[in-house]
């Protein structure tokens, strides 16, 4: 089979980003010929997979077909612009580059079906091009659908159009029949799979080191975590007031590392001040194998957001062995249990200081640990997740 996947972002630096480079890969190697369009700011290979990038000016890039950064939901590591800022011009620019190059890759590689990634322009653009087309929704489209009403056509016209659509949590899919009004025999509920080759207990991996990469020299005896985008939903900030608490009752014991950037990073930076955090470091984006490392050395993995469709960095960290500890909302519920970790209220400093002091210092901390990685290896791989997607595909086509 040939699938063209296309996104809306780059394949590293959000969580459909990641998604959609992982897909790419595992469909490769199940046997069927894959070919990606997304924005970038330089060009960008995988090995066996066509890759078409369309690119976007970053300010300090020279070769870019578009004048202006690529537009996002929220953030992004390589953009902080977004798609509510875009005046008309600039949203028919967009539109324009993107079915150029979609027209282009279905005459060159005569795609069997498109996969498009989000609710929103990328999928209203195959509605128009004559090869059949599935969309999974990821949560943010959704939140701009309801920010923006200028992207609602757009939007409802590429899930009229569609040949399903398939939600990543019980709660995307609940808002997914809500606001499109799409049955339940059009939507298919796949919770992500994960890259369990990348995201493994590394037995081998020196603690020392990994900190010694980010300036931190100090020895500490619990480490806590977070990565994502830094931007309000993500609840950075009450994970920085919980760091508070458990930093008054362990001390020196517990570092906390932040890794991600966003439109807040000043933001947070100042709050950490205003705390008074002595073991808090922000180590701004860090890249897949630098966050398999980082998970590794951790002992608990905190997704303290407002608001989250799915949550792929919980089972990312989860497949390194480390506990989660994530907000009773969205798809974290689906998959978050008390034996891998557990879930507090959302906005509940409190609560989360108390749960982060009581997974550090746990007696069966270890057992814990291989009860996550046994749990997401077992439930949640990529191996398991394309089984599943190629009977969407073949539901499909025949």
């Amino acid at each position: 089979m040939k699938v063209l996947l296309v996104n809306h972002f780059p394949l590293e630096g959000s969580g459909s980003g990641i998604y959609t480079k992982n897909l790419a890969l595992s469909l490769n190697k199940a046997g069927h010929e894959v070919s990606v369009i997304f924005p970038e700011h330089e060009r960008y290979t995988m090995e066996g997979i066509r890759t078409k990038e369309i690119i976007f000016n970053s300010g300090s890039n020279d070769d870019w077909v578009v004048d202006f950064n690529f537009p996002c939901f929220t953030t992004h590591p390589k953009s902080n612009y977004t798609f509510y800022e875009m005046d008309q011009g600039k949203l028919d620019d967009y539109m324009e580059v993107f079915e150029k190059a979609m027209k282009e890759e279905i005459e060159a590689f005569k795609p069997d079906i498109i996969h498009a990634q989000h609710i929103w322009l990328v999928p209203y653009i195959a509605s128009k091009l004559g090869v059949p087309y599935v969309i999974t929704a990821h949560g943010t489209d959704l939140k701009g659908y309801k920010k923006d009403a200028r992207f609602k056509n757009y939007t409802q016209e590429a899930v009229d159009k569609s040949n399903g659509i398939i939600t990543i949590s019980k709660d995307v899919d609940s808002e997914v029949e809500r606001i499109f009004g799409v049955p339940k025999e059009r939507r298919v509920l796949l919770p992500n799979g994960y890259d369990n080759k990348l995201f493994t207990i590394m037995e081998e991996l020196d603690k020392k080191a990994v900190l010694d990469k980010y300036g931190i020299t100090e020895e500490h005896e619990y480490i806590v975590t977070f990565a994502g985008k830094l931007t309000h939903f993500k609840g950075v900030d009450v994970l920085l007031k919980a760091g508070k608490i458990y930093e008054n009752q362990l001390g020196e014991k517990v570092v906390t590392l932040i890794a991600g950037n966003g439109e807040l990073y000043d933001d947070l930076l100042s709050l950490k001040k205003q705390l008074q955090l002595k073991n808090v470091f922000m180590l701004g984006h860090v890249n897949q194998n630098e966050l398999a490392e980082i998970y590794n050395i951790s002992d608990v993995n905190i997704v303290p957001s407002r608001n989250e469709p799915f949550g792929l960095v919980a089972l990312e960290a989860m497949g390194c062995g480390t506990v989660v500890i994530g907000t009773d909302q969205g798809g974290l519920q689906d998959f978050i249990t008390e034996e891998v970790g557990g879930l507090v209220p959302v906005d509940d400093d409190l609560a989360l200081g108390r749960k982060i002091i009581r997974e550090l210092t746990r007696e069966d901390k270890d057992e814990r640990a291989i009860n996550a990685f046994n749990y997401v290896k077992d439930y949640f791989s990529w191996e398991e997740y394309i089984g599943r997607l190629e009977k969407i595909y073949g539901d499909v086509l025949y």
